[in-house]
């Protein structure tokens, strides 16, 4: 992808996800009628099996296996496989995308579903996991552009988008949000690190890049 579609792309899913925390919290009194329907369709069909899913990526995506376990694990095997910059871009990519989901949690507030099965923090959009998510699978993606890892990455994001609502501690919108916020952020970053992750000097460039 060149980089004026990183740029478009970026900027574009960036602004889609912040005019869609905008129109949920400001306006809308109630959530949206969507929102509120998937959230009494998942409790009143949720099994065992839903929730011990659920529960696992809970685990993955969130607290310091989400924080440290797995971009340290992406990082190092980055690392080992000689591909230091890669290494470098993924991990401001984990820490600009976590740092975007905490700007908009605090700016829109969200209150989280009334019937959550597992304690979370502050601010339910966007969806942490789900961002997080997104952000190791578009990082891969843009590393490795292959149809499998795009496959493999928007698997990856709807699993965890589902998990958030089948433990009704996100509204199915905070999930959409998370995925555009960390889609996002590695895109604009890519715009601007990914001749310099691929050895290319601006002059070696290809026109309209």
């Amino acid at each position: 992808m060149r980089r004026g579609m990183l740029w478009g792309w970026g900027a574009g899913l960036l602004g889609a996800s912040v005019v869609l925390g905008a129109l949920i919290v400001f306006g809308f009194s109630e959530p949206p009628v969507f929102d509120a329907w998937w959230n009494e369709f998942v409790s009143a069909h949720r099994g065992d099996l839903m929730v011990q899913f659920a529960m696992v990526l809970n685990a993955i995506g969130g607290g310091w296996i989400a924080i440290l376990g797995v971009p340290l694990l992406v990082i190092a095997a980055l690392l080992l496989a000689r591909r230091w910059r890669a290494a470098v871009f993924a991990a401001i990519c984990f820490v600009a995308s976590a740092g975007a989901v905490q700007v908009l949690k605090h700016l829109f507030g969200r209150a989280r579903p009334d019937d959550m099965i597992v304690v979370s923090d502050f601010g339910s959009f966007p969806s942490g996991h789900t961002a997080n998510a997104a952000t190791i699978a578009v990082v891969v993606w843009v590393l490795f552009p292959r149809v499998w890892t795009a496959i493999a990455g928007a698997v990856w994001v709807l699993a965890m988008a589902l998990s958030r609502t089948f433990l009704s501690v996100h509204w199915a919108t905070d999930t959409i949000g998370g995925a555009l916020v960390g889609s996002a952020v590695v895109l604009l970053l890519a715009a601007g690190m990914l001749p310099w992750v691929r050895g290319i000097r601006s002059s070696e460039e290809p026109r309209g890049g």
